[in-house]
């Protein structure tokens, strides 16, 4: 049994406000790329825990040990029903640690819908959705990996938008930005753009017309991502370089930042610059919300 495990990537992150509880309230829209990570399942026994076994590029710095959220995911949806067939997960880790691509939460997201259709449990089970609420605040949104609108603090999810797809260029110049760290450098800004509602009539349907509105929204995350990690900066002005780029922006606590083209040409080409000028440099072209 195998599941896919897409990079997240957030267009627009705001963040509201600083909540009693410490965690901060968020508006977000969240598209996934067309790759990512591949969760391996063999079904064994009832009951037991599930056990993990990761390879590939960033297998060591994902683990396999108890806080792998693939592990976190399982024994939080096995709380919730202890008769349920465990077995053995196997991870391609093929995307960065610590990015802001939200690979744990995709990552654990496959493990529960593997663990459903071992069970028979439908998509729609509301155990899955506690589940994922419980193992991390971006679990939700990955649970079903369609363009949404984020809020709270991750779990409350608009229905799928249907925007047009942006050619991108994602970048990581392998610096590690801990969320916790970068969310406690957090400044409220002294104006904020109003939110953009892209759903129902307002849902732009071309591509120039996206772009324009997301021009239009930030990443409030930046300025103190960048304070932690100054080469944050660099990438972003890398990308904004590179013939065709719309906008580059950081995704979610970062440190991967994304730059929008117009043609999928233009994104690829992007892409061979940039490996070419910074070869330490993880690049990937790809297609957002396709």
């Amino acid at each position: 049994m195998v599941e896919d495990a897409p990079a997240k990537v957030n267009l627009t992150l705001s963040v509201l406000g600083r909540r009693p509880d410490g965690y901060h309230e968020i508006e977000s829209l969240v598209v996934f790329a067309d790759f990512g990570d591949r969760l391996h399942f063999v079904p064994g026994g009832p009951g037991g825990q599930c056990t993990l076994t990761t390879r590939g590029a960033n297998a060591a710095h994902a683990g396999d040990g108890p806080d792998n959220l693939v592990l976190k995911a399982a024994g939080a949806l096995a709380a919730l029903s202890p008769s349920l067939v465990s077995g053995a997960f196997r991870l391609d880790k093929k995307l960065p640690v610590a990015a802001g691509l939200g690979g744990g939460s995709a990552d654990a997201a496959a493990a529960l819908r593997l663990i459903a259709q071992a069970n028979g449990i439908t998509r729609e089970d509301p155990r899955l959705y506690a589940a994922a609420r419980a193992t991390g605040a971006d679990v939700p949104v990955c649970l079903d990996p369609r363009t949404r609108v984020m809020r709270g603090i991750g779990e409350v999810l608009s229905p799928p938008l249907h925007l047009p797809p942006l050619p991108a260029v994602l970048v990581n110049s392998g610096v590690a930005l801990a969320t916790k760290a970068v969310f406690a450098g957090w400044k409220a800004p002294a104006q904020r753009a109003a939110v953009v509602d892209l759903t129902g009539d307002l849902a732009p349907t071309g591509r120039d017309q996206l772009l324009e509105l997301l021009s239009a929204q930030s990443n409030d995350l930046e300025a103190s991502a960048i304070a932690l990690a100054p080469a944050v900066a660099k990438t972003l002005a890398a990308l904004r370089a590179l013939p065709g780029c719309r906008l580059a922006r950081m995704s979610g606590s970062g440190a991967t930042c994304f730059g929008l083209f117009a043609s999928a040409t233009a994104a690829n080409a992007a892409a061979k610059a940039l490996r070419s000028s910074y070869p330490s440099w993880w690049v990937r072209a790809s297609v957002l919300g396709a």
